[in-house]
Parts: structure tokens; sequence; C-alpha cells
């Protein structure tokens, strides 16, 4: 039988650019320490370990989690593009919800290089080939361009296409962004910018200029997760609660319905917050606080409207209404989001788990949620994996 899984604890080390020059071990040491301290728990009652990260070389989990001890437990690794941390958080809270394990621990760090993101092996098969492939029938790419941005590119001039909406619709993400970052010492960009500063900034592909995209960034974030017979032995106080969670895939006609959307995870991202919906038996309209994956502005606004959070093309009055922030229905990426707390791939998610956490305990300061409940976490990788999970405040 299916079990409650209790958030034990979480923990995050600042993010920072390349340059700041730390390794992936140390900043991975340093998020599991700040989960392990926050769970108030030694490393050896962990009796799982997931590692989420893209950049590095094999069992790099191990390296970071012998730092606290040589436990003999198992430690998988997890590369799921940018879904790699909550890939690694599913994985986790399977083990937990299942009953093979009674406390796992998530961990996700990324030792990203400067730069837009490329492929590290050329001689092989890219997986993104047949993504390619379509997206070059209906939205022919630059080759001297990055690919990444172009998807993402396209997918909005789609938007803009089908709804009739406005590009500085895009924009106005990025200076929300901002706006909260400013209250966020986790994040990389706490410095205020305007519509003109988006707009006026380089242009990376098409229609996205550079404020439009996430920084390459060097962080760790991590999670405990446990049973509520596992807390109640180690006088962990039950305060969070994941209330659904699901992982999905693309379905059969991702590269039959022609479309850039469907093609950076739109419908995955819907599915997968139908099935946490139901699971959970709520409504997009109960949730008080989401943590979506705004790699790019563009990738926020899709996902408004994925996450059910308001109708198919309304995303532009969303936004307007402000909607989105503070004082309007549901306050989306309270921590800044991608775009100015930046994106460590393998810890993104882990990241957005530790900030709906921190907003349900009432412990986000001045970014704090007034009153929130319930919270939404939306985590995305192309080729594709999408992560939502639903977290609970325990009464």
């Amino acid at each position: 039988m299916a079990r409650r899984v209790l958030v034990a604890g979480v923990g995050m080390v600042p993010f920072r650019k390349p340059s700041a020059g730390a390794t992936y071990d140390e900043l991975g040491r340093g998020a599991v320490r700040a989960v392990l301290d926050d769970a108030g728990l030694p490393y050896d009652r962990i009796q799982q370990v997931y590692a989420g990260y893209v950049y590095g070389d094999s069992t790099c989990g191990q390296r970071v989690v012998y730092g606290f001890g040589r436990t003999a437990v198992p430690v998988l690794n997890v590369n799921n593009n940018c879904a790699s941390g909550s890939s690694a958080l599913w994985l986790a809270h399977q083990a937990v919800r299942s009953g093979a394990v009674e406390c796992a621990l998530a961990v996700g760090f990324e030792q990203m290089p400067p730069g837009a993101l490329s492929a590290k092996w050329n001689d092989r098969p890219h997986p993104l080939t047949g993504f390619r492939e379509v997206l070059e029938e209906v939205y022919p790419l630059d080759p001297a361009l990055p690919g990444t941005p172009q998807y993402f590119d396209a997918a909005g001039r789609e938007y803009l296409e089908k709804y009739g909406a406005h590009p500085e619709t895009f924009a106005r993400v990025a200076v929300k962004a901002r706006r909260h970052a400013a209250n966020n010492p986790y994040a990389v960009f706490r410095d205020p910018i305007g519509l003109d500063d988006v707009l006026g900034s380089p242009v990376v592909a098409g229609g996205l200029t550079r404020l439009q995209c996430c920084p390459p960034t060097c962080g760790a974030a991590a999670a405990v997760v446990c049973s509520e017979e596992f807390a109640r032995a180690n006088g962990i106080a039950p305060r969070v609660a994941v209330a659904a969670q699901a992982l999905h895939s693309d379905s059969d006609d991702v590269f039959t319905r022609k479309s850039a959307m469907s093609l950076v995870g739109t419908d995955v991202t819907r599915a997968a917050a139908t099935e946490v919906y139901e699971r959970a038996g709520v409504d997009a309209r109960d949730v008080d606080v989401v943590e979506l994956h705004d790699c790019f502005t563009v990738n926020e606004v899709l996902t408004y409207e994925g996450l059910g959070l308001c109708e198919e093309g309304g995303a532009e009055k969303f936004i307007s209404d402000g909607d989105n922030t503070y004082g309007g229905r549901v306050v989306t990426n309270p921590s800044g989001g991608l775009l100015s707390k930046g994106h460590p791939l393998g810890a993104t998610g882990l990241a957005q788990t530790a900030e709906i956490t921190w907003q349900l305990r009432g412990e986000a300061g001045a970014r704090q949620v007034d009153g929130a409940r319930l919270g939404l976490q939306h985590n995305l990788g192309l080729g594709t994996a999408g992560v939502v999970t639903l977290f609970e405040k325990v009464s």
C-alpha cells in the first residue's frame, strides 16, 4: 500500500556564475550538509541516495556523498537533462512511498561551463535529432546560433501567431523574475531591470534577448524524504508532504503534430499536471505558490497554461493583470526562477523543492507568500522529461 511521504528537510547553496570556481563536489556537499542539518539527521540514517547532474562523469554522486561517510547504501546517478534533480526526487519519493525504504536523499548539483549549452559528444547520434528534424520543417534553424534558444524562440513565435499575443508579454516575465529575486540571497541576479532593458539586451535567437534566457550557473540543492513512521522515530516534525507527483515523457504524436510548442514540452507539462491534480483531488486554482521551469521567458508563459494556472491563450491577460505575482491569483517563481536565481541543471528541480518547502513552512522571509498551503513545482528537460510535484502543508 502506498504511504504518505514527508519532506524531512531541504537545503541548497547560493548559486554562482561559473567564474566563481567552486567544484561540483564542494557544491554538492554544501547542499547535503544543509539538508541534513535541516532534517536533524546524521548521514548514516539515509537509506538510499539519488544524485542528479548532467555535466559530469559517472559516479559523481558517490564522490559527493562519500564526504559524509561510506555507509554502503545504494547511490544512483540520474541524468534526465534539465529535469535531473526532479527525477532524482521522483525516484526517492517512489522508494519511500512504495515501502522500499524509510528515508532517501535526493541531491542535485552542477559545475557548468560558461556560455550556451552545447553537445559534449559529437561522435554518436544526438538524442534530440528527431526533435530538430521536425523543428526544421516548421521553423528553419540557424546553424551559427546555439540550438536550445532556437527551440524556445520557435515555440514563442508559434504562440504569438496562434493567440495574437505581443512579444512584450515574454519580456515582462523577466522583469518580474528580477523583482522577486531581489529578496533571494541564493539568486545570481538580484538587481532590478525594466522592460526596455530586457527588450534592448543583445539578441540571442530571433525574438529572444539575453535577459530572456537563464544564465549558465553552478550550484547544488537537496531534499530528504521519509515515511511518517521514520519521522516519528527520529523526532522529525511533519510540516510538508508530497501530495502527488508525476514524471512524463513524450506521447506518440510529439513528432506528427509539427508544433514547436509540443517539442519544448508543453504537452508533457499538461499531462503531468493533470495527473497530479487528479491524484491529489485538487484544482489548479487551489495552488498558492508555484516554482516553474522558466529556462526562457517563453517557457514560463507556455507553462502557465500547461499547468492550468490560466486558460489556453490567456497568459497575456494573466500577466498584465498581475495574477502571476504577489497580490495576484498565484505567486509564480518567488525565488526569481531560473532567469534570475540561475539554472545549474541538476540542481534546479531540488532548488525549486527547497523554495516551495520554505514557503509552506513560512520560512521564506521577504519572499513569503501569505497563507501558502499548496505549492506546485515544475521541472522540464528537453528530449523529454517533465516532472510536476504538488507539496502540501501538514497541519
